[in-house]
């Protein structure tokens, strides 16, 4: 058996972020869990919104990006069964101009079921796959968009 709930574990690790050098810095932290992503997407990934699980409570992150877009999507995990454990997507500058690249799309993995691509499959691909761990917090750059994206991750404990 594997415990994925209320427990904090200290061994956590920053992975990224990648994208472009664009944005404000932003770190959420590291929390228990997953259990909710809302994102906006068009022509790269406008927003993006995590709701972690911190001591068996939610915790809503703030708003990252400026949320433009005309496609939105909710992904809700059955926290604490299901937990994220891959995220992979594309960065590049808008259109093919020149310039700072943004996060163009991006696909969640859990140890369940697959959401996504949300956004536009295109330019320089990236992948964060984990065997025996799982995403605990979310990092990066954004401001009208997502620049950057990276994680912190966890390993999985057995009971």
């Amino acid at each position: 058996m594997v415990n994925m709930g209320c427990v904090k574990d200290q061994n956590t690790v920053g992975v990224g972020p990648w994208g472009g050098p664009g944005g404000n810095h932003f770190d959420d932290g590291t929390y228990d869990g997953v259990r909710e992503i809302t994102l906006t997407s068009g022509d790269c990934i406008d927003s993006i919104q995590i709701v972690y699980e911190k001591n068996c409570k939610p915790v809503v992150a703030p708003k990252h990006g400026a949320g433009g877009g005309h496609n939105t999507a909710q992904i809700k995990l059955q926290f604490p069964e299901e937990f994220l454990k891959e995220v992979s997507g594309h960065y590049s500058p808008l259109n093919g101009q020149s310039g700072n690249p943004y996060v163009r799309s991006l696909k969640f993995k859990s140890n369940m079921r697959t959401f996504g691509p949300f956004g536009v499959e295109q330019g320089t691909p990236f992948s964060l796959p984990m065997q025996g761990g799982k995403i605990v917090g979310f990092k990066g750059k954004s401001g009208w968009y997502l620049d950057a994206i990276g994680f912190h991750i966890t390993p999985l404990k057995p009971m």
